[in-house]
């Protein structure tokens, strides 16, 4: 008989790394339109790497015929590709072009 076991949180590495990309942004980018898309994009890697491990999980769940789970991850997971397409939305809204726009210079 398998042993129960509590779920418990642990740190995550990955996560903390995107996090710190995204501080290392703010902190070094001085032009506003920049930073907005740098922090768009370290938003997103976090919500790719989220949609991965809650898509496994689920995945996992299956297999193992915890239903329960299965509902639950499907619904985490529904809400992180939300996320994920509103981010978009917003990039593609306007950010992404304007981080792309050069100041005129003098001549």
């Amino acid at each position: 008989m398998p042993s129960a076991k509590s779920p418990r949180g642990k740190t995550c590495d990955a996560i903390l790394g995107i996090i710190a990309e995204g501080q290392e942004i703010m902190d070094e980018v001085d032009n506003e339109a920049l930073r907005d898309a740098g922090i768009l994009a370290a938003a997103q890697a976090a919500e790719h790497y989220e949609i991965a491990r809650y898509g496994t999980l689920r995945a996992w769940a299956e297999l193992l015929g915890q239903a329960e789970a299965v509902e639950l991850l499907s619904e985490t997971l529904a809400e992180e590709k939300h996320a994920d397409q509103l981010l978009t939305s917003i990039a593609d809204g306007g950010v992404n072009e304007s981080a792309t726009e050069r100041p005129l210079t003098a001549d």
